[in-house]
């Protein structure tokens, strides 16, 4: 690709973003506050929106604040006036938007996990090595990495603020679909989400915790579970349960084809420990993303419902003075923090998609490789594997493969 010369003032990063359900709403946040928090090189705009339903996608670009809309993603992917293409949908259209979009010779944003299985991860890698030559850049939306507290979280770990790191805990927990009645809506179907809870929020707990740590997991036992085998059919217009269409108030039922609950014990490449929990049927945990990472000299503690407080216990103050200190996670020194408030003015979930999005900017028009990169997000989804083999062997220790990638000539 060859170098931009206009100014920041005139260089447009045209956006098309394909879905627009929960995580759409969320990029569109992003991409329409971006430039008005951070100063860029470049500037977003959101050019088309695309999605299978005429009417609520044409909804949703009104709403969310997009130029235009489409329900092909194949528009999104060929139109020239399209720089970055923003992948939000479910995990079986990953690899095959994604593959397309690099090879029409666009950026490209994808949703985590990176895809549904470790074959199509590998083909995505390898497109986005075969673009990269191209100037052509590509990652993985793993949003938490953005949080201003675990980017510091991180920043204290590679300091050696507490040394040799010795023990990881990471547990996500939720209880949306506790009730059994719960539509077997399509993050309950193995075939167009890859995994339950396993990949839904395991992948963010095993991304975040080799980012912070700098440590690669090696190797682990895991088991998983399904509590609530069948489920009530969907209506295509409500998400409600369908009716049986034989007369009777007993809606029909589908086969829930992904975990409910997985949890593994894993080694690090560093030495750590490490044991993960992932569950959708913790009930009264609405969005229990918690991290701690136990060192040799201290700890750090990371709750996303807490999300501008790091937790430090540092083992060299004086005995009398030791204990878990709250820091606040909003000072203008602090990752990302000079864009928002004054200190003591917390910021929320959406803004780690806004510093995503910055990122994402900042390597394009600097000719720099963002990261997650793909490669990246292939480790984790290598990690995911490894798990869901265990567990199907009766939790024995599973090996994770490496991350290679060959690139076609």
């Amino acid at each position: 690709m060859s170098t931009d010369s206009r100014s920041p003032e005139d260089r447009e990063l045209r956006v098309g973003m394909v879905g627009y359900a929960f995580m759409g709403a969320a990029h569109s946040t992003a991409w329409r506050t971006v430039n008005v928090a951070f100063d860029l090189p470049a500037r977003a705009r959101m050019a088309l929106i695309c999605g299978r339903d005429e009417s609520k996608v044409a909804g949703a670009a009104a709403k969310l604040g997009w130029d235009a809309h489409t329900t092909d993603w194949r528009e999104v992917v060929e139109r020239d006036d399209i720089d970055i293409v923003d992948v939000c949908t479910p995990g079986d259209s990953h690899a095959e938007i994604a593959i397309a979009a690099l090879a029409a010779g666009k950026h490209v944003l994808c949703e985590k996990p990176l895809a549904n299985s470790v074959e199509e991860a590998r083909a995505m890698v390898a497109a986005a090595a075969k673009a990269q030559a191209d100037g052509i850049r590509s990652m993985c939306g793993f949003n938490y990495r953005r949080v201003p507290a675990v980017a510091m979280m991180r920043q204290l770990i590679a300091s050696g603020r507490i040394g040799v790191i010795r023990h990881v805990r990471a547990v996500y927990l939720q209880d949306w679909i506790v009730d059994p009645q719960f539509p077997l809506v399509w993050r309950l179907q193995k075939d167009k989400a890859g995994s339950g809870a396993l990949g839904d929020i395991g992948a963010h707990i095993i991304d975040l915790t080799q980012y912070v740590t700098g440590q690669k997991i090696t190797g682990v036992s895991a088991l998983t579970e399904t509590f609530v085998k069948e489920r009530p059919l969907p209506t295509e217009s409500s998400g409600l349960a369908a009716s049986s269409g034989n007369g009777g108030d007993a809606p029909a039922t589908g086969q829930v084809t992904v975990d409910d609950a997985a949890l593994f014990l894993a080694r690090l490449d560093g030495g750590a420990i490490a044991t993960y929990e992932a569950s959708r049927f913790a009930i009264g945990r609405k969005n229990g993303l918690r991290v701690e990472i136990n060192g040799s000299l201290g700890t750090l503690v990371f709750d996303l419902e807490r999300l501008n407080e790091l937790e430090f216990y540092d083992s060299a103050a004086p005995s009398a003075e030791q204990g878990f200190n709250r820091i606040l996670i909003t000072e203008a020194d602090h990752p990302y923090m000079a864009a928002w408030w004054p200190p003591g003015h917390i910021i929320g979930y959406e803004h780690s998609f806004t510093h995503e999005m910055r990122d994402f900017i900042e390597a394009i028009a600097t000719g720099t490789d963002p990261a997650p990169s793909f490669l990246d997000a292939l480790q984790v989804q290598l990690v995911l594997d490894a798990v869901a083999r265990s567990a199907d062997q009766g939790t024995v220790w599973t090996e994770v493969e490496p991350a290679l990638v060959e690139v076609a000539a």
